[in-house]
C-alpha cells in the first residue's frame, strides 16, 4: 500500500540521512567515516586474530611431537589418536593464516566483488582436515586397540599421563587467549562472526575436552588393565572431532553457497529506503554477506510517479551514499525501480527470508 504524503514527510524527517539530500548526482562520493573506521577496526581485529592463530599453532606442532612421541613409547592408542588431532589443528592453523591474508586482497577484473570469501573456503577446508585427519585416524586407533588389544608397562602409562598433562596445559592456555579475544571483538555470537577465530576455539575447546577424554582413558586402563577403557575415549575422541567438522563445515557451506545478511540488517536497510520521500514502496531487499565485512544489497523499489530520468539518477546517487554512510559493511549496491504490485514481490521466497529448496 502506497504511503500518504504526510507519511513520506514524517519518515524522510526522521531519517538520518537527509543530509545529503541536496548533493549533486555527479559529485564525488566521499568514503563515509564509519567506512573507514570500521576498515581500520577490522584490520586491527585481524592482526589480533592472527596472533591468536599462531599461538595455537605453535602449541599444536609442540603437542603433536609430544603426543606422537608418547603414543609410540606407551602404545597407546588414546595419546597417538590425540596426536592425529593436533596435526590436524596445526595444519588447520595454517589454513586460517592463508584465509587472514587472501580474503583481504582488493576487488580486481576476475573477482569484482572481491575476495572476502575465501575466508570461508578455507575454514571448510580446516574442517574437512579435522574430520580425516582427526576424526577417522581416532575412530582407527580405538577399533584397532579393541581387535589386537595392548599391554603397557607402568613407564609407559606415566610417559602418557605426563604428555596428555603438558598437552591440557598448553590447549587451555591456547583456548584462553581465543576466548579473551571473542571477548575483545564483542563477545557472544558476535565475537565468533569471523570463522578463524570460530574454528580456533572450536579446535581448543575440542582439543581440551579430547585431552581429557584422554586422560580418563589411559587412567582407567592403567588401574584397570582393560585396554577397552583407552579404545572407548580414542573412539569418543573421534565422535566429537566427527561433529565439530560437521558443525563447522555446515557453517562454511551456508556462507559459501550464499548467505543472506543478518534480519536486523534487511530489516533497518529496509526502514531507511522506506523513509525516502521519492520512494513510494520498497517491494523487497534482498542480501548476501560476500565476505567478513562485506555485504550486498539489491533493492526493488517503487518510486513515486512523475520523476524525471534526471531525478531519478540523482535520487539513486544520495540513496546509495545514504546506506554507504549508515551500513559501513555494505558493498555493493544495487537499486532496481520497478512497478511491481507489492503482494507479487512479497511471494518471493528469496525477498521474504523463507528458505528454499529440496
Amino acid at each position: 500500500m502506497s504511503r500518504t504524503s504526510s507519511e513520506r514527510e514524517t519518515a524522510a524527517r526522521t531519517a538520518d540521512v537527509t543530509a545529503d539530500a541536496n548533493a549533486p548526482a555527479n559529485a564525488p562520493a566521499k568514503p563515509p567515516s564509519g567506512a573507514a573506521a570500521g576498515a581500520g577496526a577490522d584490520v586491527q581485529a585481524d592482526r589480533h586474530t592472527r596472533v591468536t592463530v599462531l599461538v595455537a599453532l605453535g602449541a599444536n606442532l609442540v603437542i603433536a611431537v609430544a603426543k606422537a612421541a608418547g603414543g609410540v613409547l606407551a602404545g597407546s592408542p588414546a595419546l597417538l589418536s590425540e596426536a592425529a588431532h593436533s596435526v590436524a589443528d596445526s595444519l588447520n592453523e595454517v589454513f586460517l593464516l592463508a584465509a587472514l591474508r587472501r580474503s583481504r586482497r582488493p576487488a580486481d577484473a576476475r573477482h569484482p566483488f572481491g575476495y572476502g570469501k575465501e575466508r570461508f573456503f578455507w575454514s571448510l577446508l580446516a574442517a574437512v582436515g579435522i574430520f580425516v585427519m582427526g576424526g577417522c585416524f581416532s575412530f582407527f586407533q580405538g577399533v584397532e586397540a579393541l581387535r589386537s588389544g595392548a599391554e603397557e608397562e607402568f613407564s609407559g602409562y606415566l610417559a602418557g599421563l605426563i604428555v596428555l598433562g603438558v598437552a591440557l596445559v598448553a590447549e587451555g592456555v591456547s583456548l584462553l587467549r581465543a576466548l579473551h579475544q571473542v571477548r575483545r571483538q564483542g563477545g557472544g555470537l558476535g565475537g565468533l562472526r569471523d570463522p578463524a577465530l570460530r574454528t580456533v576455539v572450536a579446535e581448543d575447546g575440542t582439543a581440551v575436552l579430547g585431552v581429557t577424554l584422554a586422560l580418563i582413558g589411559v587412567g582407567l586402563h592403567m588401574a584397570t588393565g582393560q585396554v577397552v577403557w583407552e579404545a572407548s575415549a580414542s573412539l569418543a575422541i573421534g565422535v566429537l572431532l566427527v561433529y565439530v567438522a560437521y558443525r563447522l563445515g555446515r557453517d562454511a557451506q551456508a556462507q559459501l553457497i550464499g548467505e543472506a545478511a543478518d534480519p536486523e540488517l534487511t530489516g533497518r536497510i529496509r526502514a531507511l529506503l522506506r523513509a525516502q520521500p521519492e520512494i513510494d514502496s520498497v517491494e523487497a531487499v534482498l542480501t548476501m554477506k560476500m565476505g567478513l565485512d562485506s555485504t550486498l544489497v539489491a533493492a526493488r523499489v517503487d518510486l513515486v510517479p512523475g520523476l524525471d530520468s534526471e531525478r531519478v539518477e540523482e535520487v539513486a546517487v544520495r540513496i546509495r551514499r545514504s546506506l554507504t554512510r549508515t551500513f559501513p559493511d555494505v558493498g555493493q549496491i544495487f537499486l532496481d525501480v520497478t512497478d511491481r504490485l507489492a503482494d507479487e514481490a512479497r511471494k518471493d521466497p528469496a525477498a521474504t527470508g523463507e528458505r528454499g529448496g529440496a
